[in-house]
């Protein structure tokens, strides 16, 4: 099993840029797909973002249609990171964004969930 913690939430203005991070323990990082989604008021949690387990360097990423060219993902399997680049934020990001780590592809499952970092973006 891995812990996941979430860092780097805050408030932004429309149009302005925040990283997320996703530090993981545990197991071996580098062997979970990880995954980001978020979840605002009254709405269900939708998925954000992937980024597949690492094999010599390649990994492959997968985007929300709502964020795609906005928003990217990275991993940093030495500092047993993920991370969530977010620019050309809009007020519909708002949102607890939650970081997960998983053994399949962007449907999932996702074994392993964050506690979530909150997002709002102001108008």
């Amino acid at each position: 099993q891995v812990q996941l913690a979430e860092s780097g939430g805050g408030l932004v203005q429309t149009g302005g840029s925040l990283r997320l991070s996703c530090a993981a323990s545990g197991r071996t990082f580098s062997g979970y797909a990880m995954g980001w989604f978020r979840q605002a008021p009254g709405k269900e949690r939708e998925f954000v973002a992937h980024i597949s387990w690492s094999s010599r360097s390649t990994t492959y990423a997968t985007y929300a249609d709502s964020v795609k060219g906005r928003f990217t993902i990275s991993r940093d399997n030495a500092k047993n990171t993920v991370y969530l680049q977010m620019n050309s934020l809009k007020p519909e990001d708002t949102a607890v964004y939650y970081c997960a780590a998983g053994s399949g592809n962007y449907r999932g499952p996702y074994e392993n969930w964050g506690q979530g970092t909150q997002v709002t973006v102001s108008s």
